[in-house]
């Protein structure tokens, strides 16, 4: 799903930038919201309710409780479980998120996450389209919500169902964690699919200067590279490599369930170890990312010259992992220079003339996140005076810092925003997810304990200790008129 909206400031994952837009673009949707159920699924052959009780939790270890949240630990293989029971509706969001993203590719398989996210929808012996019991068939009949998406640090796969059908969900979204179908022929099919995203981001502009700052940012993580891959990868990436690459992370040890709503633990996890149980742990252990960015050692700048209408400027910044405790204080920074029209790149760059719109965030990563100053310029307006223009307002900052009162009005936003976000059992599972992402769930509970905390001068602080010019790598677009064909 592209965000259209790439000006807009957003979430701490969505960044508010241009570098979400991309993300977003990586990450497919696999599937839409489906038509209201014709038919009740055929469920398959169930547990008796009564058995499945007295399985209880044997062969779950608990891990931990927070907010409202348990983990549980599948003993027999390493599956981690999140239960968040919401019994205000008889509806389930069941999740699964896996340890994968774009940062395990290398050279020749980039995009390959996000292209067997698409095959995950192909079926298996057990499930497909010829038997009517794929995953596709059953959530249309049931009226079920589903999609799939790839990011930097993690695959997710969700529906949004009736309790009543949830087991024939967890028995179809279990199976396809190891008995999946991966033939030549559906890979071919999915990579023209695939590609003409690729081309479309391509069409974009902003999408492609956003590619090449990231280019430039990131020398040695994997994050150097976009999440839908390069488009030679897309078209020739070997069957074989993307069987290898399922091998390798489509384990239980390498991945979360996560259900929020009208559940119960112990029948729930009783089905959960019936359907998941099955499998062993990984063979080998799950490869390890070691590399370490380098220090830069100078400002960096990119150029994207190319049909258009409208300049376009990013001034990007590395900034620490996601779960490091700065990213509080870099939240609040963020809110209070592009929440609203009264932040202050609005007042200083749109009621000016300067731009269209401007913003900050930063995208949030299990490695080093990367924090953007981003403007969409006005007709008129030279990218110099707006990149001074930006540069200024983050100064001021460094500078002078920011009132008491300011930082209280974006806490106040940011308390409404996040329960916005958190709103349905969907909401609440695909944020768990991103934090799972980035390496811990618990900061899904502990981040916005953590942004009350904040003040002004752990704002200031931020502002100084990582927006150095030396640190930065700045990219423009400059529109050139397209050439007209001879003769025309």
């Amino acid at each position: 799903m592209v965000d259209s909206s790439m000006f807009e400031k957003g979430t701490i994952f969505a960044a508010a930038t241009l570098w979400a837009a991309i993300a977003a673009f990586g990450a497919s949707a696999a599937q839409a919201v489906l038509a209201a159920p014709t038919a009740p699924a055929a469920p398959p052959k169930s547990t008796p309710p009564a058995a499945v009780a007295a399985l209880g939790s044997a062969g779950f270890t608990h891990v931990k409780s927070l907010g409202g949240i348990e983990e549980y630990r599948l003993d027999s293989n390493g599956l981690t479980v999140l239960l968040v029971p919401d019994h205000s509706a008889p509806v389930v969001t069941f999740e699964v998120t896996y340890q994968v993203g774009s940062r395990n590719e290398v050279t020749g398989t980039t995009g390959a996450t996000h292209i067997l996210e698409h095959m995950m929808f192909k079926g298996s012996d057990a499930f497909n389209d010829a038997k009517g019991n794929s995953i596709k068939q059953m959530l249309e009949r049931v009226g079920g919500q589903f999609n799939a998406s790839t990011s930097f640090d993690r695959t997710n796969y969700f529906a949004t169902i009736g309790r009543e059908n949830l087991e024939s969900y967890i028995a179809i979204e279990a199976d396809r964690m190891r008995h999946l179908w991966l033939h030549e022929t559906d890979r071919q099919a999915e990579m023209t699919v695939v590609r003409n995203e690729y081309e479309r981001g391509k069409n974009d502009p902003e999408n492609v200067l956003l590619e090449e700052v990231m280019e430039a940012a990131y020398v040695a993580l994997p994050y150097h590279h976009p999440t839908i891959g390069w488009k030679s990868d897309i078209e020739h990436v070997p069957i074989a490599k993307l069987q290898n690459f399922y091998d390798t992370f489509y384990w239980p040890n390498n991945a979360t369930v996560t259900v929020v709503g009208d559940v119960e633990t112990e029948p729930l996890l009783g089905l959960i170890k019936k359907y998941y149980g099955v499998y062993p742990h990984s063979p080998a252990p799950i490869p390890a990312i070691y590399t370490e960015e380098p220090a830069q050692s100078g400002e960096r700048r990119v150029v994207v010259k190319r049909p258009g209408e409208l300049g376009a400027i990013i001034v990007a910044h590395k900034v620490p992992n996601g779960r490091d405790a700065d990213q509080a204080p870099l939240e609040m920074l963020d809110a209070i220079l592009s929440s609203g029209k009264n932040a202050r790149l609005y007042r200083a760059l749109v009621d000016q003339g300067l731009a269209l719109s401007a913003g900050a965030g930063t995208d949030v990563h299990h490695d080093l996140s990367l924090h953007t100053l981003y403007a969409a310029l006005t007709p008129g307006t030279t990218h110099d005076q707006v990149e001074k223009a930006l540069l200024a307002e983050l100064n001021k900052i460094k500078t002078n810092g920011v009132t008491a009162a300011e930082v209280a009005t974006v806490k106040q936003q940011y308390i409404a925003e996040d329960a916005y976000k958190r709103d349905g059992t969907a909401g609440v599972a695909g944020e768990l997810s991103e934090w799972i992402g980035v390496g811990d769930w618990t900061l899904y509970v502990t981040f916005p304990q953590k942004v009350q905390q904040v003040t002004p001068a752990d704002v200031q602080r931020v502002a100084k200790q990582y927006f150095g010019a030396d640190q930065s790598t700045t990219g423009w677009f400059v529109p050139v008129t397209p050439k007209t064909e001879k003769g025309s």
